[in-house]
């Protein structure tokens, strides 16, 4: 059964609305038959659209263990539509060196992994960057119910932080490890 589904639909219509102002919101439930092979488990559901729906895809999906971040910068990224061209975000990866994953940061500030938001404990209060490369369903609803804040994170205040998780549709917070601040490197 699809999880926060009105999120992923707000999220697909202000895009649409964006590239297509003219064509009317659409309504995902409907659309979304999940395959008897895909009732059970962490399934991912990928929908490629344009005005309107292209193709819905579902397959398993096994989250990659992500123990350690190395910041990245990139000051010419735009992701705010989540397009399918993921090129610069495998480039960016190749710059990991030994580390599990990136932040990106983007004109002095922390975004976003590549794969998901980020969220920093600061020991009382979880805390997200104000501006990411894309307004996550999961960050969006974890604001919503002010479970996080946002705020601008500049590298150098990595350190006032205990740790971070990682966030998205498929990396509920509470169900993610605290990477170290001491597990992200410059």
């Amino acid at each position: 059964m699809p999880q926060h589904l009105t999120w992923h639909e707000d999220r697909m219509n202000r895009a649409r609305r964006e590239m297509w102002p003219t064509e009317k919101p659409m309504v995902l439930q409907p659309l979304l038959v999940v395959p008897q092979e895909f009732s059970k488990g962490r399934v991912r559901c990928n929908i490629l659209y344009g005005p309107g729906i292209q193709t819905i895809k579902f397959r398993t999906c096994e989250s990659r263990i992500i123990r350690s971040l190395k910041l990245v910068k990139c000051d010419t990224i735009d992701y705010h539509l989540k397009f399918t061209d993921r090129f610069l975000f495998e480039s960016l990866m190749t710059l990991r060196g030994e580390c599990d994953e990136i932040i990106i940061v983007k004109n002095g500030l922390l975004t976003d992994t590549s794969i998901s938001n980020i969220i920093f404990c600061d020991g009382q209060n979880w805390v997200t960057p104000a501006k990411p490369l894309l307004k996550g369903t999961c960050r969006e609803r974890l604001i919503a119910e002010e479970r996080i804040i946002e705020q601008d994170i500049r590298p150098e205040d990595i350190f006032k932080f205990e740790g971070c998780k990682i966030i998205n549709a498929l990396r509920d917070p509470c169900e993610e490890k605290l990477i170290p601040v001491s597990r992200i490197y410059y």
